[in-house]
């Protein structure tokens, strides 16, 4: 499913880059591509999730779409508003994608995100003793790193 999922993505991301949003209607974009409409479901919820700075809405029914939306931000609105919305546990995974995204947008330096990534890492929380929740600490030590940002 890689290479279709990396082709539906494309697809996607070449409409953005042509307009303000791409526009489908999964089960005729699906028989474009020629795949399943599920995989399109997939593509979307792993490659276009608001954490990697996109919009997805989506109205159901016969004359039904999903659009997909890139989020333009400004850095002085976004690193406190990620920081709001963070809350009280982060996992690694959602806070590489978080800083992939900053990275991405401009909104962070190569270096801060790569400060970033090692110091909220598993491996940099690995001494932490059992018990103590590790997503807490990241979430809290993230949190500090983007309001450094601010």
């Amino acid at each position: 499913m890689a290479n279709m999922s990396s082709e539906i993505a494309r697809a996607i991301l070449d409409m953005l880059d042509q307009g303000e949003y791409a526009e489908i209607q999964r089960n005729g974009f699906a028989q474009q591509l020629g795949c399943a409409p599920s995989q399109i479901n997939y593509v979307l919820a792993s490659r276009f999730a608001p954490e990697m700075g996109f919009i997805v809405e989506s109205r159901r029914g016969g004359g039904g779409y999903i659009r997909i939306r890139r989020v333009s931000c400004e850095r002085g609105a976004v690193l406190p508003a990620l920081v709001n919305a963070i809350g009280p546990r982060l996992d690694e995974s959602t806070m590489r994608a978080h800083i992939a995204n900053l990275h991405s947008q401009d909104l962070i330096s190569a270096q801060a995100a790569q400060l970033m990534l090692a110091a909220a890492s598993d491996a940099a929380l690995r001494a932490i003793e059992r018990g103590v929740d590790r997503d807490t600490v990241r979430a809290s030590v993230f949190k500090q790193c983007l309001l450094s940002q601010a």
